[in-house]
């Protein structure tokens, strides 16, 4: 150990922070992780049904449609119920900026400000302050979720679960030894670790990892214009393919085309204020010319999200933002309601803690309607080398190293925004911990396969209803 380690052992602070893992221990021991008991009065159906209300009500049916698809497709859209079960569930004390919905869908790769591809955690939707085992646990979960739909046996897919969890752990004890600044600027850039781990690879995975980063450069605002966007009568517009994106011109049954274009214009212009001064600079260089509807992934299906198509004023080029809604979210019930008033506001903030590195035109704005009703946003590129490892063509050694990336990151973004010495503590050397979140994982896979047969259920009975996805 050098010396600057040993001053670091001696800091009170530290020892504070030790102490206080060591007791979360006595709260919430590592083997209690994996606990799940769900109670009799249990109700997902009625928690997603009840969420249902503060969506667009057509698309309501889209969402729960894509819910059925699968146990993995279901998890997704489940958030809110899994927030219930984990406030039931021990609880460690010890809090850190949660992503809110970390299955591993929802971690990827995107371009940096600095033009490099960054694996992070790329949704906030439900981002909130809480404990820190939340998030591991929703991760792993997700894991055995997938794997068993993958045709995984479940033992293989407890284990890729495990060396998710271990991953995490040992990361964590990793950034409790490391200065505060080392900490913040870590993050794991898609092309370094190829090029450090180029020799160690099998040419298969080599080939996939560099077609990958070649797929992912190529998915840019150009691409993007080229494929959601055509040239009609000398003007540029946004391609219509209903459900999934409506020109705001086709849906002039439902809203005024006028007022929605002064509304979104305003939306455009007025974020600007909650992005840097020389971002704000480049995004006036910019004019909003064409909107659309968009649906996205399937937790959000149904809430408003909007495509700003917007053109350069010199003429030289396009810009794709994606206005998203921001609901309250669906930890607040659970882990206490957010320090922001603006829903938009509470996400852009939790990213901006957790993420290494964000979208340059990341913001918010609230838009306020002819009837006075609120509706909470950020914006941000609607894509920028974005990057979505498929899931569903993962064999069991892929989805392993898939897990161990997505752990890391996790435990990189959880040491940026909470007390990265406490939870180290807390978790140790041993396996403990791992074991436990690994075996909640397995038993919540099996949950969720029971929750989303009671959804099916509820359909035929005409309770809930679906559409098939489209």
């Amino acid at each position: 150990m050098s010396s600057t380690s040993k001053e670091h052992g001696r800091h009170p602070g530290r020892e504070q922070s030790i102490a206080d893992g060591k007791a979360a221990r006595l709260r919430a021991p590592r083997a209690s992780q994996r606990n799940f008991q769900p109670s009799a009065s249990r109700d997902p159906v009625g928690l997603l049904l009840k969420q249902a209300a503060s969506r667009i009500p057509e698309l309501v049916p889209v969402r729960h449609g894509r819910m059925l698809l699968s146990p993995f497709t279901f998890y997704r859209g489940a958030a809110l119920p899994m927030a219930a079960d984990l406030a039931t569930t021990p609880a460690s004390g010890l809090r850190v900026q949660l992503c809110g919905d970390a299955h591993l869908s929802n971690f990827g790769g995107f371009g940096s400000p600095e033009r490099r591809l960054v694996f992070d955690v790329n949704d906030f939707d439900e981002t909130l302050p809480g404990p820190f085992e939340w998030d591991v646990k929703r991760l792993v979960a997700s894991l055995v979720v997938a794997g068993r739909r993958n045709g995984f046996t479940s033992r293989r897919a407890r284990l890729v679960a495990l060396a998710a969890a271990e991953t995490y752990r040992v990361a964590m004890l990793e950034f409790a030894g490391m200065a505060a600044m080392d900490v913040w600027y870590a993050r794991l850039d898609v092309e370094d670790a190829i090029a450090r781990f180029k020799a160690q690879l099998k040419k298969g995975v080599l080939r996939q990892s560099e077609s990958a980063l070649a797929e992912a450069h190529a998915r840019d605002s150009t691409q993007a214009v080229a494929k959601l966007t055509r040239v009609v009568g000398g003007q540029r517009e946004i391609i219509s393919n209903p459900p999934l994106i409506v020109p705001v011109e086709e849906l002039a049954r439902e809203l005024d085309v006028d007022t929605s274009y002064t509304t979104l214009r305003s939306l455009a212009s007025q974020y600007g204020r909650t992005l840097p001064a020389d971002r704000r600079h480049l995004l006036d260089r910019f004019t909003l010319t064409r909107v659309a509807r968009k649906v996205v992934g399937v937790g959000s299906v149904g809430t408003q999200a909007w495509i700003l198509l917007m053109e350069a004023k010199d003429g030289t080029g396009w810009l794709l933002l994606q206005a998203k809604e921001a609901q309250r979210s669906v930890l607040a019930d659970y882990a206490g309601e957010s320090e922001y008033d603006d829903q938009g506001e509470r996400v852009v903030s939790g990213q901006r803690l957790m993420q290494a590195a964000s979208d340059i035109f990341l913001g918010w704005q609230a838009v306020t309607a002819p009837d006075g009703s609120r509706t909470d946003y950020y914006i941000r590129q609607l894509r920028d080398w974005k990057y979505s490892a498929p899931i569903e063509q993962m064999d069991p050694p892929t989805m392993t190293r898939y897990g161990r990336l997505c752990g890391w990151t996790l435990a990189r973004a959880h040491a940026r925004s909470g007390d990265r010495i406490a939870i180290a503590a807390y978790l140790g050397h041993s396996d403990k911990f791992d074991q436990a979140v690994a075996e909640f994982g397995a038993t919540y896979a099996q949950q969720t396969e029971r929750d989303r047969a009671a959804l099916a259920e509820a359909v035929a009975s005409g309770r809930a209803q679906a559409q098939p996805d489209v």
